[in-house]
């Protein structure tokens, strides 16, 4: 058995946004994703994919995207992505409930992979915007959208503390953490994510959402103070699922 993770897959099956307006990258991207989950991954192993799996609104626009989800081999964990508009915060365990035993949606709960409790929720980081000199230095940023974002940071976090509690009542002490968003935005060295990865002394905190050459280097990538730092966001990994853990 195997561990792999592969994030923002934008599947649009029943819309017509198409993605390869953001690079040569993303032209038939849902080919390749077939191609190199089917290549990569077996039935046995767990794929876990860390949001933006849809571009449709509600459950009924997604129904394809998920079935094609569904077809892929191994055993399919979610992570909710910030365009996953289809997916409510308060009805995971409905979701769970519809696709037992074909999906599982990862939010205010757990599930594990051996003697790992996989550890998960959307997460959130401040973006900006952020103000610029002529010379490229951060002077300055928006304070009131700061603000909000620091109230989301804390859902957020609330949300995934409890996934890791009721992993520590089930007798795990052993975590990978999975977010959509980084960790941390490009001017944090440390965040409560980073902090709550420590303090739980998880193995790897795995991530996506930084599409473009230019954004990948936005947060954390390989190790920090004893946690591993995985991006996994599609156009990164070229749509080639990552292993996590053999």
């Amino acid at each position: 058995m195997a561990l792999y993770a592969l994030g923002d897959l934008h599947l649009g099956f029943q819309t017509d946004k198409r993605m390869d307006v953001f690079g040569r990258v993303w032209k038939h991207h849902e080919r390749k994703v077939e191609k190199y989950v089917n290549k990569t991954v077996r039935q046995r192993d767990t794929l876990v994919l860390t949001g933006d799996h849809s571009w449709g609104r509600k459950l009924e626009q997604c129904r394809e995207d998920l079935a094609f989800i569904e077809r892929l081999p191994g055993r399919k964990v979610l992570i909710r992505g910030n365009h996953d508009m289809f997916w409510d915060a308060g009805k995971t365990a409905r979701l769970n409930e519809e696709f037992d035993q074909r999906l599982f949606f990862l939010q205010n709960n757990f599930t594990f992979y051996e003697d790992y409790a996989l550890v998960g929720t959307k997460g959130f980081t401040f973006e900006g915007p952020f103000y610029l000199d002529r010379w490229g230095n951060v002077t300055g940023w928006d304070e009131k959208r700061e603000e909000q974002a620091k109230k989301l940071i804390d859902r957020e976090l609330a949300r995934l503390r409890k996934s890791f509690c009721l992993a520590e009542e089930a007798g795990y002490r052993k975590f990978i953490m999975f977010l959509h968003y980084p960790p941390t935005n490009i001017l944090e060295e440390t965040s409560v994510f980073t902090d709550i990865a420590e303090e739980y002394k998880v193995k790897a905190v795995v991530y996506s959402h930084c599409h473009g050459e230019r954004r990948f280097g936005d947060s954390i990538r390989g190790e920090f103070h004893g946690v591993q730092y995985m991006l996994v966001s599609g156009d990164y990994l070229e749509f080639q699922p990552a292993l996590i853990l053999p």
